[in-house]
């Protein structure tokens, strides 16, 4: 099938042109913007010749081809009548995907999951004051307060972490945010907690009938006040002089604010609030463990959703009031089994294009990121999906049977396991997750998967008859070092927020967090592909590795700005020469992520492909070893 007859394809099974509003781009998918996400036949789309995956994300059908591959499908189906789009138009357009209760979701995962690496390392620390104390270690009282500082900070200004990134995602000034979360959990004010043991701390009257404590721990209210609070800012910014502005906007931004939190925004919404938690705990408390069950059954359909970050508001508020986190287990429970159907799927195929697939997928699971598995396995042939969902109900319903709480959120798991060494629950923890893994695999690999039929040797065959009588024989491929081709810190691919890359699926290779933004050849090679946009490059060097640099995570989002690219496809470069350059802070300003993938796409040609480099990288040092 050429490549105009797979573009034809991919608009029928999309729905017809009539179904698609954009279609955009990158070094590897096409980004597809649609109208009706019932209309796309995803079942065909999955099984057309050279695409490697599809999913949903940020509000676009992203369907996996390739570098080189993409430019040509795309291509093709511009040409057939699809509609392109700006940078602009793209980001406009993912903000209205989903009906009002996924966007609102959405926002929450934007505000609390900057958040959530304090609250890990918080319960972190806890487990280790945990096991301190399970060993029998008595602390000296500067040691234990030390600790106590470690471990109840985050919670004492947690209004003000949420302000201030409520305040960051809806436009406002971050830094009057913070100050005005701040003032929210003021020493001046009574300490919450204080008031609410019953002790000699009472509330303050002010005007003398309006009761008033600071809001530590609070979550629900100090979102709401930074909402207000940024609409309100950017709202006085429109009337306010220019010359005024640095004056009086923060100012009375700050003074209204401080009042509607204090005396209205504050108390209503802490109502509100212990609503949420008790129904909460209600759930998560039901007998037989049926609150665990439920959720742990649900768990990956609401990632499916998009609207899984809703569990991050009701986990930090059980960390903020209660110091532990029920759903931690639970949701651990459901991704276990998740990456265990996955793990069957992979030993139980002939098919080697699957097996690369599934392995780096489950163990993306079992690191926390289940989106490869599910979209790039199990989604895909169904059953292992439904199946993992069984086996999630059944661990977590176990979970709750165990009383099973984490010390923080937002890892489970294999790095889940530190929230559990400290509070005498780690061995019941391990349980959990045996149980709830073996019941994936095995439900999977009994029930839920008939093996793809696998390459034919005819299709060997032919391919080498090919080569014999056209004389067209690839070189064979020679050992080699890949230099880092950006000045910076190595980070590991699987710890990249992008299911594509950290999965494996394009390949292996190592990514790095520019400190420079300047791109150099890894190597002696021809340039394949080189993006207008400048957010991306291919090479194939001198001794057959064919390498992808993308800068960025949807940085193609940005149509160039920030970029500047020095070559040209078919240039040839010598190691070291300059491909291009970027701006740091526009990527930033774009609320996008600048770390820098470098892949060895035809890594299945090889024996092995290596990271071999750790912390900071100088140019020209050596951060991947391939070996034919």
């Amino acid at each position: 099938m050429n490549n105009t007859e797979i573009a034809k394809k991919v608009i029928e099974a999309l729905g017809g042109r009539e179904n698609v509003n954009s279609v955009a781009h990158c070094a590897t998918r096409l980004r597809v913007m649609v109208k009706d996400e019932g209309k796309i036949d995803k079942n065909t789309v999955e099984n057309l010749e050279k695409v490697q995956g599809a999913f949903f994300n940020s509000g676009q059908y992203q369907i996996i081809f390739g570098t080189g591959t993409v430019n040509k499908i795309y291509d093709e189906v511009v040409a057939l009548g699809l509609p392109t789009s700006s940078k602009d138009d793209m980001k406009a357009e993912a903000a209205k995907q989903g009906n009002w209760f996924q966007r609102a979701i959405r926002t929450f995962g934007d505000v609390f999951v900057p958040i959530i690496p304090v609250i890990v390392a918080t319960g972190l620390f806890m487990g280790v004051r945990g096991l301190l104390n399970a060993l029998g270690m008595t602390l000296p009282d500067d040691v234990k307060t030390y600790t106590e500082i470690l471990t109840d900070t985050a919670f004492i200004i947690l209004p003000g972490l949420v302000v201030w990134s409520t305040f960051r995602v809806f436009g406002g000034n971050p830094a009057v945010g913070i100050v005005l979360g701040m003032m929210l959990v003021s020493g001046s004010l009574p300490n919450a907690w204080a008031v609410a043991s019953g002790g000699e701390v009472t509330a303050m009257k002010f005007f003398g009938f309006i009761p008033v404590v600071g809001l530590q721990g609070s979550v629900l209210p100090a979102f709401i006040i930074g909402v207000v609070g940024a609409k309100f800012e950017k709202a006085l910014r429109k009337v306010v002089p220019d010359v005024l502005d640095l004056l009086v906007t923060p100012f009375v931004t700050l003074l209204v604010m401080s009042i509607l939190g204090l005396f209205v925004i504050g108390p209503v919404f802490h109502v509100v609030e212990n609503y949420i938690l008790f129904g909460t705990k209600a759930v998560l408390a039901l007998p037989f463990g049926l609150g665990g069950l439920v959720i742990g059954g649900v768990h990956q359909l609401i990632v499916v959703s998009g609207v899984h970050h809703i569990f991050n508001l009701l986990e930090i508020q059980l960390l903020a009031t209660d110091k532990v986190n029920p759903f931690n287990a639970i949701i651990t429970a459901a991704m276990t089994a998740q990456g265990a159907a996955t793990v069957a799927v992979a030993v139980k195929t002939k098919n080697p294009k699957l097996k690369a697939l599934a392995f780096p997928a489950a163990l993306s699971a079992f690191l926390g990121i289940t989106e490869p598995a599910i979209f790039g396995v199990n989604l895909r042939y169904r059953k292992p999906f439904f199946l993992s969902l069984i086996a999630g109900a059944i661990g977590g319903g176990l979970a709750s049977l165990l009383g099973l709480a984490a010390t923080g959120n937002g890892i489970t798991i294999i790095p889940g396991t530190m929230l559990y060494i400290g509070n005498g629950q780690l061995f019941q923890y391990l349980f959990m997750v045996a149980v709830s893994f073996a019941l994936g695999f095995a439900l999977t690999y009994m029930f839920g998967f008939e093996d793809e039929e696998t390459v034919t040797e005819a299709a060997v065959t032919e391919k080498l008859v090919e080569e014999e009588t056209t004389g067209n024989v690839p070189a064979a491929l020679q050992d080699e070092r890949i230099l880092a081709p950006i000045v910076g810190q190595a980070v590991a691919l699987s710890d990249v927020d992008d299911p594509v890359f950290s999965s494996g699926a394009m390949g292996r290779g190592i990514a790095i967090k520019p400190s420079e933004g300047v791109v150099y050849a890894p190597a002696d090679a021809e340039v394949t592909i080189a993006f207008a946009t400048g957010h991306a490059y291919g090479l194939k060097t001198a001794n057959g590795a064919e390498i992808l640099i993308h800068v960025g995570i949807d940085t193609v989002s940005m149509g160039g700005e920030g970029f500047d690219q020095k070559v040209a496809q078919g240039d040839k470069v010598k190691a070291g020469d300059v491909l291009g350059t970027f701006e740091a802070e526009k990527i930033a300003a774009a609320g996008l992520d600048d770390t820098t993938m470098v892949i060895v796409t035809n890594t299945a040609d090889y024996a092995s492909v290596t990271p071999v480099a750790e912390g900071a990288l100088a140019k020209g040092d050596a951060i991947i070893e391939v070996k034919a």
